[in-house]
């Protein structure tokens, strides 16, 4: 708490010294572009949100701040022409998203509004321009690389060109799979946090505020914030969660019902066309000694029926019995975290969950372990697995036989590189691009700038 309150005094300290700069410069011009301008005062505001962030100060990022301001005109400015846009829904859905970070860094939706001077929903509006300009500018990126492919040749091209003292060097991999056995709660085991939730239910009916009694009992991340879970569509949510958020009118509460997560009632907040703004209570049944005991059952048999098949396919089995949704449709096989738009199984072995590392250190490669007891770092929760490990590459200096998979990443990501940069060079060759002198030293501005002094010599020209 008192960290929580250190945090909400910079953040008010921040706020009011851009204030105070945005009074002071509302009106000046940092840049055009085109027919675009990026005002002094909005740089501002942005270099605060970048110290409210927890960064420490650094006048330089006010380069980088306006780098991304002035791509971000250029991109949207080409997207009106190309006629590429966005859904108000995707729009909303942002907006939501940054509005529980913000209010989660101020404790609360009360005390944001506090110190914004004017509430959310204001707040929110005067975001929706910015946010729903950065969204088409990303859109807008994607179609110019949208048909940047990388070939074999490509791939052996860039290996080459790599200078051999400059070859990088991969820590062990590995490909470990997973069958994940969750707990499961009998009717009885259940009943306590039923009617936890369902006297909670009949306090707010009774008139007590929704967002106090979640912030005071509610068991997921939403508590911070009353509750709120923003704007979603009916993809985004459990199927009993979209249900019953879908069926209710605005201010209506819902029956208390249950998923995969828990218990939970629910209160709509707004519809939107096809998004529902909903604020709800979840209390979690608690995890007994005799069910996690009877999962361990059901894990060890399923680990002696798989010593007993001489070829057993474990990615059948994985998708017969694994409780994990991610794995269990993927043959069992764990993801690497960093790098998931591949969908790599390869996994650095200083990137594997701990308690995982510790297991397959001591397993041979096509060997399963023995169903361990394992706890989830973030929720808590326990489950039993029996994991799998299916091969394992020690530490090497890069070659295309082991890596061709990563080096193509990094192919791939020099050509929308160099796409890009290419897309950029011609636009600012072709459009009128002003920069304010109090920019002009930016290093990282220095083909912006370039392109601003050619205009005005043009414009110089022209008079």
């Amino acid at each position: 708490m008192r960290k929580l309150g250190l945090s909400l005094l910079n953040i008010l300290l921040v706020l009011s010294v851009a204030q105070a700069q945005t009074k002071r410069t509302l009106d000046k011009i940092a840049a055009v572009v085109g027919g675009n301008i990026v005002l002094q005062s909005d740089i501002e505001l942005q270099y605060a949100q970048y110290i409210v962030s927890g960064q420490q100060p650094n006048p330089a990022i006010k380069c980088v701040i306006l780098q991304n301001q002035l791509t971000q005109k250029l991109l949207a400015q080409q997207a009106v022409i190309d006629s590429v846009q966005v859904k108000d829904e995707e729009v909303d859905a942002e907006v939501d998203r940054r509005m529980r970070s913000f209010m989660q860094r101020a404790g609360g939706q009360e005390k944001l509004e506090q110190f914004l001077g004017r509430s959310v929903i204001q707040y929110k509006d005067e975001m929706r321009p910015d946010i729903k300009e950065s969204l088409i500018a990303q859109r807008m990126r994607a179609k110019i690389t949208e048909k940047v492919n990388t070939t074999p040749l490509d791939v052996k091209n860039y290996f080459d060109k790599i200078p051999k003292d400059s070859i990088p060097t991969y820590n062990k991999e590995v490909e470990v799979g997973e069958i994940v056995f969750q707990p499961k709660l009998t009717r009885e085991e259940k009943e306590s946090a039923k009617q936890k939730i369902t006297e909670l239910r009949e306090r707010v009916k009774k008139g007590e505020d929704f967002a106090t009694l979640a912030g005071l009992y509610s068991q997921d991340g939403s508590a911070a914030e009353g509750g709120d879970l923003g704007f979603f569509d009916r993809q985004q949510m459990a199927k009993e969660f979209t249900a019953n958020a879908f069926r209710l009118k605005a201010g209506e509460i819902s029956p208390v019902f249950e998923t995969e997560f828990g218990f939970h009632f629910l209160q709509v907040i707004e519809r939107r066309g096809e998004t529902v703004h909903a604020r709800h209570i979840i209390i979690i049944p608690a995890i007994t000694d005799a069910s996690l005991e009877r999962t361990h059952k059901l894990a060890d048999s399923v680990y002696k029926a798989m010593l007993a098949v001489k070829n057993f396919d474990f990615s059948s089995a994985a998708a017969y019995y694994s409780d994990d949704k991610e794995t269990k449709y993927n043959g069992g096989m764990m993801l690497n975290a960093d790098n998931v738009q591949t969908r790599t199984t390869y996994i650095p072995t200083n990137k594997l969950d701990p308690q995982v590392a510790l297991v397959v250190d001591t397993m041979k490669v096509g060997s399963i372990s023995k169903p361990q007891l394992f706890t989830d770092a973030q929720t808590g929760k326990k489950s039993y697995k029996i994991l799998y490990l299916k091969s394992a590459t020690n530490a090497h200096k890069a070659n295309l036989e082991q890596d061709f998979a990563k080096l193509k990443d990094a192919a791939t990501n020099e050509k929308l590189n160099r796409t890009i940069a290419q897309w950029f060079d011609k636009r600012r060759s072709e459009t009128y691009i002003r920069i304010d002198p109090e920019f002009q030293s930016c290093d990282i501005l220095k083909s912006w700038i370039t392109a601003s002094k050619k205009d005005n010599a043009q414009a110089k020209t022209t008079e």
